[in-house]
């Protein structure tokens, strides 16, 4: 069944990305390049490429070179939502709200980075989503398949996207890719002030209204310096996957 692709979008990328000192000392996370373009290029060109007109981008820590990134791009629009607090990822998109319309939008972290499979991630999260029984769907990549990872993953997802917290003592084989599709009504009584969305999808999770799309391409997980560097390790010399990136 084919579902209406959302128009508007936010991207988060006001965090401090202490984990990625010393690059992040003079440098938001989001502005920091794989393969020669910047995560945050690569995040709005995600979204343009689907139809997505206006974004919503949240800053704090080098709001100065955040914004001057999203001046120099044509497309797709982008507005500034500034921090001068942190609200983590649930309070910026709160704070976000009456720029994003009543019609479920996307959700990208600044920091993440993904290459399409065989259609794009984002027109998969968009067919996934039924508005009569789900407030989101999260992209999320096998743990598997980074042989760096040593954590216990973040969801279980069963044949029909149906999405679980790992039980005590648990490994489960998915984490979160960094983007999803919500509803606005995933919002509906949130906390004021910083709060993290693991509350929202705890609570759709218990409500049976969280999904999940197990992603096809290539996902990296880039949370320090030695992540970025073994990123550009990998997609060196790939020519061809560059291309399709871009």
């Amino acid at each position: 069944m084919s579902r209406p692709v959302p128009r508007r979008a936010m991207v988060l990328a006001a965090g401090l990305a202490t984990r990625m000192r010393p690059l992040t000392d003079t440098t938001a996370k989001p502005l920091l390049a794989v393969a020669g373009r910047s995560l945050l290029d690569r995040a709005l060109d995600h979204l343009a490429a689907v139809g997505v007109a206006r974004v919503v981008v949240n800053t704090h820590w080098q709001a100065e070179a955040v914004r001057a990134a999203l001046a120099a791009r044509d497309r797709p629009e982008t507005i500034e939502s500034h921090e001068e607090t942190l609200l983590d990822t649930g309070g910026a998109v709160v704070k976000a709200l009456p720029h994003l319309g009543d019609e479920p939008f996307y959700v990208v972290n600044g920091d993440a980075f993904w290459l399409d499979g065989a259609r794009p991630a984002l027109l998969r999260l968009a067919e996934a989503f039924d508005p009569g029984t789900t407030d989101a769907v999260l992209l999320v990549h096998r743990a598997a398949q980074l042989p760096s990872y040593g954590g216990r993953g973040d969801f279980a997802v069963d044949p029909l996207g149906r999405v679980r917290r790992p039980r005590e003592k648990e490994i489960v084989p998915y984490l979160y890719a960094g983007v999803q599709i919500a509803a606005p009504a995933l919002f509906a009584g949130a906390p004021d002030g910083p709060f993290s969305t693991n509350l929202l999808w705890d609570r759709a999770i218990a409500a049976d209204r969280l999904r999940a799309v197990v992603h096809d391409g290539i996902w990296l997980h880039l949370s320090t310096p030695e992540d970025l560097a073994e990123a550009e390790e990998m997609l060196r010399g790939r020519a061809s996957v560059f291309a399709y990136a871009r």
